[in-house]
């Protein structure tokens, strides 16, 4: 299997086995053309539905087990559309520089760890993964990701950097209300998107030239996608830290205002 017949199953299935599947170890180059996906294939109960459909409670509902099932759910599928959509830029990219590609696969492989975590913790509530309702909030934001920089500042500047804040605050509602097996999931997921935020740091850099990154970032990200959706409530200044980010980008990040204070999943 080459890297575009694996990114082109994953993105295209209608079984969730084969967005599960590992990546082979196979060489990154893809010699044929951009190839873009407009929808991710899916089998029929996790078929992407209006946000009006697929309400999910807030991060208080963390103390009753049946909301903490559905918060769960939506972090599933928040998992599920990294892995489609990391998938969706091999094939949008395959002219980005081999490093770059070799980035996406690594993370593409450790959401793949994460959605297995989170379906194993709906397991453990009584549920499986596609017994509610899930949105398509990533890909409605496919006109966000017409280059590779744009890419990382949505994905990985944004929604991970976000992650940074929403994944540790729901580890700690877990672990306040006993359940230290979901509050160990989160933590592994808030340590590996260090990981994935620093790839969109050093690419944001790289891509950008002498652009200062925090313009840089302005430069390529599209409303409603901003800055303002690349934090929680709480500030997590050290784990930004951790990823790269300089101390001016983090200071102008913090000083602006989360458009969603409650970090309700999507």
């Amino acid at each position: 299997m080459t890297v575009r017949e694996l990114a082109i199953r994953i993105v295209t299935s209608e079984r969730l086995a084969d967005k599960l599947e590992p990546p082979g170890d196979f060489a990154i180059e893809d010699p044929d053309p951009a190839l873009r996906v407009a929808a991710p294939g899916r089998p029929a109960n996790l078929a992407i539905v209006s946000s009006k459909l697929a309400k999910v409670p807030p991060i208080a509902g963390m103390r009753d087990p049946a909301q903490r099932a559905r918060i769960i759910h939506a972090l599933a599928n928040h998992e599920l559309q990294a892995i489609e959509l990391f998938a969706w830029a091999l094939l949008a990219f395959p002219d980005a520089p081999a490093q770059f590609r070799r980035g996406l696969l690594a993370i593409l492989a450790e959401e793949q760890t994460h959605l297995g975590l989170y379906i194993g913790r709906l397991a453990g509530h009584g549920c499986a993964f596609g017994d509610h309702p899930v949105t398509g909030h990533f890909w409605n934001k496919l006109d966000h990701l017409r280059t590779p920089l744009e890419l990382v500042c949505a994905m990985n500047l944004t929604f991970e950097n976000a992650n940074l804040d929403f994944a540790g605050d729901y580890a700690a509602a877990a672990r306040a209300c006993g359940d230290h097996e979901t509050a160990a999931a989160l933590d592994r997921v808030h340590a590996d998107e260090i990981r994935h935020v620093h790839f969109g740091w050093i690419w944001l850099r790289r891509l950008s030239g002498d652009t200062d990154p925090w313009q840089a970032y302005l430069e390529n990200i599209r409303p409603p996608l901003g800055p303002a959706r690349a934090r929680g409530a709480r500030f997590d200044r050290e784990a930004r830290r951790r990823a790269g980010f300089d101390e001016a980008f983090i200071a102008a990040l913090e000083a602006v205002a989360p458009t969603r204070p409650s970090g309700q999943p999507r």
